[in-house]
């Protein structure tokens, strides 16, 4: 299993590579909720048949999928940070918001329809828990009791806008009620900026 010095030692990497400007391309780094992650995927037992989903942050969940620390650096090198994709370890993410919410579902549905092995673990952020089509996801996964969770981290902003300003509440719309069956939350504070490093970086 990786660790959490793992998790971090690799995003200080990522961090001072991009810092050159050799990354063409936007990268997303995490720092604060190395624990959480990493008890999700010991307390779900997320394994080889599960399928995991996550958008623009995703590096840290596609270590604890398994895929091999230098994959992972790879396809960042090659510009792929936001959109990490292998098909091999069902780990598959991207940079567009709630583009995968509906995909999760369907997946789900098809594992539990056709007697497949396995199950949907899609991660997003507070902000993007508040869409539309994450509410739609929820609502079908619940109502058919479909094998898939959704993990919302909650950093309290989207990019630097506050969530709760936003929304008028401080508590997620799905807080109290049946949905919380399929939704794993939790907050933390990210140790890096939305986006990069906070400076501007010349390629």
């Amino acid at each position: 299993m990786i660790t959490k010095e793992d998790l971090i030692a690799f995003e200080q990497e990522i961090a001072g590579i991009f810092a050159t400007g050799v990354i063409r391309a936007p990268v997303h780094l995490r720092a604060g909720r190395e624990d959480q992650l990493i008890s999700i995927f010991k307390e779900e037992e997320i394994g080889g048949d599960d399928y995991v989903f996550g958008f623009w942050d995703s590096h840290e969940l596609a270590l604890l999928k398994g895929v091999p620390r230098q994959e992972v650096k790879d396809m960042i090198l090659r510009g792929h940070s936001i959109a990490l994709c292998f098909p091999k370890y069902k780990v598959l993410c991207s940079g567009i918001v709630g583009s995968l919410m509906g995909t999760a579902a369907g997946v789900a549905w098809s594992l539990r329809n056709r007697n497949k092995k396995g199950r949907v673990f899609l991660f997003c952020g507070d902000m993007s828990a508040e869409t539309g089509i994450f509410h739609e996801a929820v609502k079908y996964v619940h109502n058919f009791d479909l094998p898939a969770k959704f993990i919302v981290c909650d950093n309290g902003v989207s990019v630097m806008t506050d969530t709760r300003a936003v929304w008028g509440n401080p508590d997620p719309w799905f807080a109290g009620t049946k949905y919380e069956k399929h939704i794993i939350y939790f907050k933390y504070t990210n140790g890096y900026p939305h986006s990069g490093l906070g400076k501007l970086i010349k390629f």
